[in-house]
């Protein structure tokens, strides 16, 4: 069983780098935003969060990519709100409407070691950009009371360099969603103009730190770069673009998912062609598209 990177630094290396996740609190600049406001005393920028982590729901979690699930299940842990405005978000509960609690650092500790005793194969944190450094005071603080399992950083891409380089020697498995290629896309519908390029730079460092996906001898994720893209109608996620940068300038054995489970939510309705679910020729065309352009890692498919 290989040892999780976070288990291989020193004690005050670790806290080090929480000090400094903590420290960007004051003047928020935690992701691409950089909001600027003083969540330690209690303002809020686009994320809607303070200074404590908030926590939606939590448990093991057996519909993600099969090497994250193996027959354990994924230790998930749902963080309230979010960093994107994605106005077709199918957690929306939880993005938009806020749904969750505080949860101070030993509670949210102890929840990541009663996921590692149910048998869960690593810690799968969703959506913790905007709450990093409180989470990973619960990772130092779970650590120093057994925590033996890798951390997967499961995010929607829109990530700063700055946290990113300190989370170096910390995160196992990064998890970036690549939601669109094309600016105008990332704005209309997630209030991110500069989405595209935010995460690149982010795919680029995280391969950087991990490398692609290596899975140990029951086909587990151990550590690497895993990488999700959701078709949507029309070709608004632009997947030709994605799967070519990836191929191109990250790597061409980069596990992909490529995922066809789009269903209009929240606000989705509203905005044409949002308003519909994918069809197979839209689903088929954006697979062959990515083999065609030398992806050779696309969950599920054998390429």
């Amino acid at each position: 069983m290989s040892t999780p990177v976070y288990l291989r630094i020193t004690e005050a290396e670790f806290h080090g780098k929480v000090e400094l996740l903590e420290a960007l609190l004051s003047e928020c600049r935690l992701c691409p935003r950089e909001c600027r406001v003083d969540r330690s005393a209690g303002e809020r920028g686009f994320c809607r969060t303070g200074s404590s982590a908030v926590v939606s729901s939590w448990g093991p979690h057996f519909g993600e990519e099969r090497p994250l699930v193996g027959y354990g299940g994924s230790g998930t842990i749902f963080f309230t709100h979010c960093n994107l405005g994605c106005l077709f978000c199918q957690n929306y509960s939880i993005s938009h409407l806020g749904e969750g609690s505080e949860m101070e650092s030993d509670e949210l500790a102890g929840v990541m070691l009663e996921l590692q005793r149910m048998g869960c194969h690593n810690i799968n944190l969703v959506t913790p950009t905007h709450q990093t450094p409180m989470i990973f005071r619960a990772v130092l603080t779970a650590r120093d009371r057994g925590l033996a399992i890798p951390i997967v950083y499961n995010t929607g891409g829109y990530d700063s360099l700055e946290v990113l380089r300190l989370l170096e020697g910390i995160v196992d498995i990064y998890m970036p969603d690549f939601k669109y290629s094309d600016p105008e896309m990332a704005e209309r519908y997630s209030e991110a103009p500069d989405y595209p390029v935010v995460a690149k730079e982010a795919l680029r460092e995280m391969h950087r730190q991990v490398g692609d996906l290596q899975l140990d001898h029951r086909g587990i994720a151990i550590r690497g770069l895993l990488v999700r893209h959701l078709v949507m109608p029309e070709g608004i996620a632009g997947t030709e673009e994605m799967a070519g940068f990836i191929a191109g300038e990250i790597s061409r054995e980069t596990y992909v998912n490529i995922m066809d489970q789009y269903h209009p939510c929240f606000r989705a309705f509203e905005m044409p062609p949002l308003d519909r679910r994918i069809t197979r020729k839209e689903y088929n065309e954006a697979i062959e598209t990515a083999k065609r352009l030398g992806l050779k890692k696309i969950d599920g498919i054998t390429v």
